[in-house]
């Protein structure tokens, strides 16, 4: 039978190799050594301030009254049915394109509302809003 017999040969390290850890720490100090010059060369320079803002150009807003007896009125000023049209050309050749609220009476007929529509269309406003009052409560 065999049996364990005690060698001096067979006794297990319990020391910690420390040569790779400065091996390590050798190749670190040496790097940090040659990159913080580097890092903290600079030429000293005054730079102008900015800012990244867009510059927004809000386009003017024209408004359309349809009163509760068909009249029209553009911004405080009544106007006839044949002079809408032209009108309306007459903004939409102005450049940004102004947008164009729409104020209807409740009791208005929305034939009314439809022929302002329609004669904005046609002059090539591209955009119309209508303006609503929120119910109270």
């Amino acid at each position: 039978m065999a049996g364990f017999t005690a060698d001096d040969t067979d006794e297990v390290m319990s020391e910690i190799n420390m040569v790779p850890f400065i091996d390590v720490m050798l190749v670190l100090l040496i790097i940090f050594i040659i990159t913080v010059p580097v890092m903290k060369h600079a030429v000293n320079v005054q730079l102008p301030k900015v800012s990244n803002e867009k510059a927004v150009d809000k386009p003017e807003t024209v408004r359309l009254t349809v009163q509760a007896d068909g009249s029209y009125a553009l911004g405080e000023e009544k106007i006839a049915d044949e002079q809408l049209a032209p009108r309306l050309q007459a903004e939409a050749a102005k450049q940004p394109q102004p947008d164009l609220h729409i104020r209807g009476d409740k009791d208005v007929r929305y034939e009314r509302v439809a022929q302002a529509m329609a004669a904005a269309q046609q002059a090539g406003l591209s955009k119309i809003g209508f303006i609503t009052e929120p119910p109270k409560n």
